[in-house]
């Protein structure tokens, strides 16, 4: 047998024989996500991004409408930058909670320190995501080539 051949109904691929049709699929997204976050810094970064944006860090007494707790990324990006504002009293959107969609707030602010401090778990969810579709793409994308009939996904 090759690499991808069909027998009674069922797929090879691999080197594992009698696939069915969702087996293939899982062995494929498998596959497709170690390709893409082998060894890439950029996902290390995206990680590492989310964990120090955690909000998981005793602050003090804020008022009742604010989130609990902070970051040890805003701790150190507000350490970094004190209390420096954008020139020309520019306020810039960012985000707080999210953990569930339905808790994030949008917030403007003019601080530096603050804005990094709640940018950067956002990029790292952006490259999570871009490496989610991706995967996904790649995925389908494969399956589709292989798959025969009314196994084949759109």
């Amino acid at each position: 047998m090759d690499t991808v051949e069909e027998l009674n109904n069922t797929y090879y691929y691999a080197g594992r024989s009698n696939l069915t049709a969702c087996e293939l699929l899982f062995m494929i997204f498998c596959e497709k996500t170690v390709e893409q976050l082998g060894l890439g810094i950029a996902d290390f970064s995206a990680v590492v991004a989310l964990l120090a944006g955690r909000n998981d860090q005793l602050t003090r007494t804020k008022p009742r409408d604010a989130l609990e707790g902070t970051s040890r990324l805003s701790k150190a990006s507000r350490r970094v930058f004190g209390n420096a504002k954008f020139p020309y009293g520019i306020r810039l959107p960012t985000f707080i909670g999210g953990y569930t969609p339905r808790t994030m707030k949008l917030r403007m602010v003019a601080k530096i320190g603050t804005f990094t401090g709640r940018t950067i778990p956002v990029v790292g969810w952006m490259i999570l995501a871009s490496d989610m579709s991706k995967i996904s793409y790649k995925t389908v994308r494969d399956y589709n080539s292989i798959a025969r009939g009314k196994d084949k996904i759109w």
